[in-house]
């Protein structure tokens, strides 16, 4: 992937229902938050880029076999987080579906009244 596509992931979580941008780690790190739980993380300094993912713990064993671009959460839970290098062999729709589930990972891990606000919006 090239920056075009670091783009295109950063609005893609953008976009997501609550989703808030920080930059906790500084400002080399776009951290996505909803409710205040981190969902994503990008790097924004290096090529070709990161993207750091809540993930299910067996899709996550899964992903680091199939792809040599997805590999176990840096500086994360190794278990819970997957990180992916934005290399062009990567399915766009694949760290798409990723996004999605990240974000859903952590919406339903919300206490019930803050999770029923957020999808209701």
């Amino acid at each position: 992937m090239t920056s075009v596509e670091r783009s295109w992931a950063l609005s893609a979580c953008s976009q997501l229902p609550s989703a808030e941008l920080a930059y906790p780690f500084g400002p080399a790190t776009a951290v996505f938050k909803v409710r205040g739980k981190m969902f994503a993380a990008i790097s924004l300094s290096d090529e070709p880029g990161r993207l750091t993912l809540k993930c299910d713990p067996d899709y996550a064993d899964f992903l680091i076999q199939e792809f040599d671009e997805i590999t176990p959460g840096y500086h994360m839970n190794k278990r819970h987080w997957v990180t992916i290098t934005l290399e062009p062999t990567m399915p766009e729709d694949l760290i798409e579906e990723l996004i999605s589930d990240s974000y859903d990972l952590v919406t339903a891990g919300l206490p019930n009244q803050v999770r029923h606000s957020v999808e209701n919006r």
